[in-house]
């Protein structure tokens, strides 16, 4: 019998009631106090500009291990990044870990199932699919990142920790609570998770889906940059531009499937996207015009 959404949570919360995590913080000096992440709704994912606007999550299927490799990122953000080569598959699995622990401190341990996290991302619980899941989540818990874009930064792992409940088969998972310096004023994104969710096993749309998410009013940029801020491994420009070119017509046809404005052209070897912004963007629109005039 399948369980929804909804009352795979509620279970869960009934687990957190049995078991809680007994592990302590320590919150003096050496550590981070536990903190939280801003809300947002359930249809949307919260993601840190810096994920969204970098390599850091690339659009390539490579794995291969770097040590403080530089990160292509869009200016002024620097990444240093030691671990195995992270990929959208591996950003849908810390997108959903973000999305789940929202309610909870980071800092602390929280439990998760793996049905959940499965489910949250619309696959079903079979063992492969754990596999993947396993395999992500051990890819994000051995990482070392250095970010900085000028008014904030982050120096640690994307997961601290995580581990198995033999007890009660759930994921025991901790977030380092410094992440939550990348979530500060203009430095997230609400990105619609039905869009993403319509380009599966399409990493380099899912890439272009979160960039251009990320931009209220987005700029030209050129074919080139866009392929190395996607940590695209293509080579040869003829091909790095067909490519570009079926993944913003796989974004576009996800766009209009649910009726939402999103258009592009390449003109002169830059990319020109059009799209509505969400609330938030407007809003910022509206300051940054206000302080022009």
């Amino acid at each position: 019998m399948s369980l929804s959404v909804e009352s795979a949570v509620a279970r869960l919360e009934e687990s957190r009631k049995l078991h809680p995590s007994t592990k302590k913080t320590d919150t003096g000096s050496g550590s981070s106090p536990p903190s939280t992440l801003p809300d947002w709704p359930a249809s949307s994912r919260g993601v840190p500009n810096v994920a969204l606007r970098s390599a850091l999550f690339s659009s390539s299927r490579s794995n291969r291990y770097l040590e403080r490799a530089e990160i292509f990122a869009q200016n002024p953000t620097s990444i240093r990044y030691t671990g195995q080569r992270l990929n959208q598959v591996d950003h849908n699995v810390w997108i959903t870990l973000l999305h789940v622990c929202r309610a909870n401190k980071l800092g602390l341990p929280f439990r998760s199932s793996a049905y959940l996290l499965l489910k949250l991302q619309g696959k079903t619980d079979t063992g492969p699919n754990r596999g993947v899941l396993y395999r992500c989540l051990a890819r994000l818990t051995a990482t070392a990142i250095e970010i900085s874009d000028g008014k904030r930064s982050y120096t640690g792992s994307l997961i601290d920790e995580f581990y198995r409940d033999e007890e009660t088969g759930e994921l025991v998972i901790e977030l380092n609570p410094k992440l939550t310096g990348l979530f500060g004023r203009e430095g997230f994104t609400h990105i619609d998770w039905s869009v993403r969710r319509r380009l599966t096993h399409k990493p380099l749309s899912q890439w272009l889906h979160g960039y251009f998410a990320s931009h209220a009013d987005p700029f030209p940029v050129s074919i080139k940059t866009l392929m190395n801020m996607a940590g695209s491994d293509d080579a040869c420009p003829a091909s790095a531009e067909r490519n570009l070119k079926r993944a913003l017509a796989a974004l576009a046809e996800a766009h209009q499937s649910l009726e939402q404005p999103f258009s592009y052209e390449i003109r002169e070897g830059k990319v020109y996207v059009h799209k509505r912004p969400t609330g938030s963007q407007h809003r910022h629109l509206r300051k940054k015009l206000g302080r022009q005039n």
